[in-house]
């Protein structure tokens, strides 16, 4: 119900950015004029102390007489324009450095100390996958991170940020929603060698799969390869969305789970708390011991917000 209400603020703010980065470049050229124009007008009132006389008709002295401070004016607004110019650079370089230098690629944060924290494990995973995976493997996540895979870690991806193609997203929310033994009939349909997955319990990232993860299932829902896949499977007996012991069975069997939470039982991640204890939804989770069937840990960034997992080579599963 949360993301539901969400969603339409979320709407509004994609465009009310988009609109903005249409109106920047007008609005730069506007205000170039406008500063232009007024220090073109300005600067031809200073007049230099002690430089030379300038020659003027009796009608010009008449009306330096009725504007006797004309150059001291001018000055000043002169003076204005420069300092806001001055303290415009330098608030420019704050806001690269404090605002715009905390894309979703590189992440920051404050620690207790105030000290600046970075999260640099998009680029460390991408890195990884481009110098540790085949030219030609394909690479399975959700769409979000499509076009980030593409251009850092120049792999083929199944789904990516042009999401005009519903029925191949569905089919991955499908997988990610499903058991391992579902999910790796679809991961192989797909033809996919490596799963990627967006984790934050570990670091506190809030905008990981599992706070995305009941999109997915909605979306996997709705086309009739999905028809099985039902939201309210994936709430608690109390209509909630758990993680912990309360979670449904649908939940902790399914591949998002399992790859999220594979060997976080065993992690102390904040004193006080009890093992596996995700600082995001804070909870301590509910299926600790459980191991992989069909994928294989290929890769855990740092501070385990990216984690990639191989897809297992079952050639004859199913058939013994």
């Amino acid at each position: 119900s949360n993301s539901k209400s969400l969603f339409p603020k979320q709407w509004y703010q994609r465009r009310v950015r988009g609109l903005m980065l249409v109106l920047a470049p007008i609005m730069c050229i506007m205000s170039g004029i406008g500063i232009s124009t007024t220090l073109s007008i300005y600067m031809k009132n200073i007049e230099s102390e002690g430089g030379p006389a300038v020659a003027a008709s009796k009608s010009s002295k008449k009306k330096a007489s009725d504007y006797p401070i004309k150059s001291e004016i001018a000055t000043v607004i002169v003076t204005v324009v420069t300092l806001f110019l001055t303290t415009f650079v330098f608030h420019c370089t704050w806001v690269t450095s404090e605002a715009y230098s905390s894309p979703s690629i590189v992440l920051a944060a404050r620690g207790h100390d105030g000290n600046r924290i970075i999260f640099d494990d998009f680029r460390e995973s991408y890195n990884w996958l481009k110098f540790n995976t085949p030219e030609n493997a394909k690479v399975m996540s959700w769409w979000d991170y499509g076009y980030q895979l593409t251009a850092m870690a120049n792999r083929t991806i199944i789904v990516d940020n042009n999401t005009w193609n519903n029925t191949h997203i569905s089919r991955v929310g499908q997988a990610m929603a499903s058991p391992e033994d579902h999910s790796y009939t679809i991961m192989k349909e797909l033809d996919v060698d490596y799963v990627l997955v967006i984790f934050g319990g570990m670091s506190g990232y809030s905008s990981d799969d599992i706070n995305k993860f009941l999109w997915m299932i909605r979306i996997g829902g709705s086309t009739p390869e999905g028809e099985h896949i039902k939201e309210s499977d994936y709430y608690s007996s109390t209509g909630e969305y758990k993680v912990d012991k309360d979670a449904s069975k649908a939940m902790h069997d399914s591949l998002m789970y399992k790859m999220c939470y594979y060997r976080f039982g065993e992690i102390m991640t904040e004193q006080g708390k009890p093992t596996g204890y995700d600082r995001v939804r804070n909870q301590e989770i509910g299926n600790k011991d459980f191991e992989l069937d069909v994928l294989e840990e290929a890769f855990t960034s740092e501070h385990w917000i990216v984690r990639i997992y191989k897809v297992k080579d079952l050639a004859n599963r199913g058939t013994t």
